[in-house]
């Protein structure tokens, strides 16, 4: 992965865009640290698709909930107010 000065991706976006097309993700810095990722929009929703896959279901959350049967603390909050 090639890195940008933020400066030089400014003046060079063109050729940031047309390598991160070409499948070579470019990593934009901001004063020496990493700062954003240019990929192409294939391999970004490539990646969105695996990130849900790979993320729990519903139940599957429901199902890691504690069923010690101990209670918990309850918050104490002010009542809403009717003008809403």
């Amino acid at each position: 992965m090639t890195d940008w000065p933020l400066q030089d991706a400014k003046n060079r976006f063109s050729a940031v865009v047309d390598a991160a097309l070409a499948g070579r993700p470019q990593r934009v810095t901001r004063r020496g640290r990493p700062a954003v990722v240019v990929l192409a929009v294939d391999e970004y929703e490539r990646l969105r698709r695996i990130e849900k896959a790979n993320a729990p279901t519903l139940g599957e959350l429901l199902l890691e909930i504690p069923r010690d049967g101990n209670e918990f603390d309850r918050l104490s909050l002010p009542a809403r107010s009717e003008d809403l």
